[in-house]
């Protein structure tokens, strides 16, 4: 503890212990650093998740549309409404994996710039 008693200021030093909880503490609030390989991971992952959870919805909402066209027939005996119901609800769930091959592809080339620049970035 060092004072000087014509400008009356004070300083104070911490210990290695006090220093070393400050750092840690400090660490808690700073933004977390993403490393390359792991910023590849994640630009990887959800290209396939964006694409995934697409061709999902796509295919349970087709195969929610089979389902009424199936009730109509089966509980309902509405046979004229049923069937293009149900045809319907077939088309739309068939198109659930072209739906995800198109996005996937253009989810592919939006990241390819960033992947290929990180990747020669760590391959040097």
């Amino acid at each position: 503890m060092n004072t000087n008693h014509d400008e009356k200021s004070f300083s104070y030093t911490y210990s290695a212990k006090e220093q070393s909880e400050i750092r840690h503490i400090r660490a808690k609030y700073l933004p977390p650093e993403e490393d390359k390989m792991a910023r590849i991971r994640r630009l990887d992952a959800s290209v396939q998740s964006r694409a995934c959870v697409l061709s999902l919805i796509i295919g349970i909402l087709g195969a929610l549309v089979l389902g009424v066209g199936m009730c109509c027939v089966l509980v309902w005996s509405q046979y004229f409404l049923g069937i293009p119901v149900g045809v319907l609800g077939l088309g739309i769930a068939t198109t659930a994996y072209p739906v995800y091959r198109v996005v996937e592809r253009r989810e592919r080339e939006r990241v390819a710039p960033e992947i290929l620049r990180l990747s020669e970035e760590l391959l040097k």
